[in-house]
C-alpha cells in the first residue's frame, strides 16, 4: 500500500459488545467442529482437507495483536486503539475527514456510517481480486432507501448482533424494506407462521449499536507517520521473532523509498478527482468549487475503477493531482491553513449528506 502512495491507519478492536455474545459462540463451536473434523482428516491421511480445517482454526491470540502493534509503530505506521467494534471506530474517522476510507472485507463498515469502503486492499496478486471501492451514497440511491432503512436492511440480512427472520432472503428484504420503511412495519404486516422471527429479537438493539456505536471521537487523534526505526525493526523482527535480515532488509528498502517517492499520498489519487478551487460566496463562507477551466486534449489511460468496468481518464489530470499531493510537504503555512479549511469544508458536507440521507 505505502509503495503506491498510501499512508495507512490501523485500527484494532476493543471489547466486543454484549450483543455479539451469541455470534462469538456460534464461531466457538464452529472452531470444536472443525477441531473434530481435522482429526478425523488427519487419521485418513487427507492433506486436502488437513488444509482446510486448519485455516478454520487459526485464531488470533493478544500476543498476535501486540506484536502487529508494536511492529507498526517501528515502522512509522499510526495505530488507533478503539473502544469497541473496529469497523465502528473506522467510519467514525471517515465521517470527520480524518482519513479517506474504511479498507476492510466487513460489510459493517457501511452500516456502521462510513461513507467509503474498500475491499480487496490485502488481497495478494495471485487472487486476481481487483479492489473496489463503495460509495455509502451512491448504494442508498441505487437502493433508493435511506440510511436508516438501509440499517434496518441489514440487520433483515443478518449481523453479527442478533439473528434475522428465517425464510426472508436478500431480495426479499430489500422488497419489504422499500414497501413498509421499517422492521415494526415489517413484522406487522408479514405471516409470522410462514416468516417466523427469531425469539425475543434484539433487532432494536442492534439497531441502537450502529447507529450510536461506542467510539472516540475521530478529532482526537493526531495521526502522523514517523520515519521507520531501521535497527530497532531488524533487532524485534530478526533477533527475537527469527525472520530472515536480508528479507527484512529489502522490505525496509522498500518502505523507506515508499516514504521519499510518494510524500502525502492517498488512495482517492487511483480514482481520478476532480480539480476544485477555494472561493467565497456572496456571504463570504469558502466554498469548493469544480474548476471549469478548458483542458486541452491529452493523452488517455485506463484504470479499473468500483464496478470493475474501464474508464479514460485524463493522464495530465492525474499527474497533475499527484504533482499537488506529493508538494505538499513544501507548502508554507498559509497553504496548511488552506488545507485545514478544505479539511473542514469536506467533513462538513460529509456530515450533511448524512443528515439528509436519513
Amino acid at each position: 500500500m505505502m509503495e503506491n502512495g498510501v499512508k495507512p491507519v490501523y485500527v484494532f478492536d476493543g471489547k466486543p459488545p454484549e450483543l455479539k455474545s451469541d455470534e462469538l459462540d456460534k464461531r466457538s463451536e464452529k472452531r470444536a467442529e472443525a477441531t473434530q473434523q481435522l482429526a478425523e482428516a488427519t487419521e485418513k491421511g487427507d492433506t486436502e482437507a488437513m488444509d482446510k480445517y486448519n485455516r478454520r482454526l487459526v485464531k488470533v491470540t493478544s500476543e498476535h495483536t501486540d506484536d502487529c502493534k508494536k511492529l507498526l509503530n517501528l515502522m512509522g505506521v499510526p495505530v488507533v486503539e478503539a473502544p469497541c467494534e473496529a469497523e465502528a471506530q473506522c467510519a467514525e474517522l471517515v465521517r470527520k475527514g480524518i482519513v479517506y476510507a474504511t479498507a476492510t472485507e466487513d460489510m459493517d463498515a457501511l452500516t456502521f456510517g462510513s461513507e467509503i469502503l474498500v475491499r480487496h486492499m490485502t488481497f495478494s496478486e495471485a487472487k486476481k481480486m481487483p479492489i473496489k471501492e463503495f460509495s455509502l451514497e451512491k448504494v442508498l440511491q441505487g437502493l433508493g432507501i435511506t440510511y436508516d432503512q438501509f440499517i434496518d436492511l441489514c440487520i433483515l440480512l443478518g449481523c453479527d448482533y442478533c439473528g434475522n427472520i428465517k425464510g426472508i432472503g436478500p431480495k426479499k428484504s430489500v422488497e419489504l424494506i422499500k414497501q413498509y420503511g421499517s422492521i415494526e412495519e415489517i413484522l406487522q404486516n408479514i405471516d409470522h407462521k410462514k416468516f417466523p422471527p427469531p425469539t425475543g429479537w434484539k433487532y432494536k438493539e442492534a439497531r441502537s449499536l450502529f447507529l450510536q456505536p461506542n467510539v472516540e471521537d475521530g478529532n482526537k487523534f493526531e495521526l502522523t507517520w514517523a520515519e521507520p526505526k531501521v535497527q530497532e525493526i531488524i533487532d524485534y523482527l530478526c533477533g527475537q521473532k527469527g525472520f530472515s535480515e536480508d528479507r527484512i532488509r529489502s522490505g525496509l528498502d522498500r518502505l523507506k523509498k515508499s516514504r521519499r517517492t510518494a510524500q502525502q499520498g492517498r488512495i482517492d489519487a487511483f480514482f481520478a478527482p476532480i480539480p476544485v478551487n477555494i472561493e467565497k460566496n456572496n456571504k463570504g463562507k469558502k466554498e469548493i468549487v469544480e474548476d471549469k477551466k478548458e483542458q486541452k486534449p491529452a493523452k488517455k489511460r485506463r484504470i479499473i475503477i468500483e464496478d470493475d468496468e474501464e474508464e479514460d481518464v485524463d493522464e495530465k489530470e492525474v499527474e497533475k493531482e499527484e504533482e499537488n499531493e506529493n508538494s505538499k510537504e513544501d507548502n508554507d503555512k498559509n497553504d496548511e491553513e488552506q488545507l485545514k479549511d478544505q479539511q473542514q469544508i469536506g467533513a462538513e458536507q460529509k456530515k450533511q449528506k448524512m443528515q439528509s440521507l436519513r
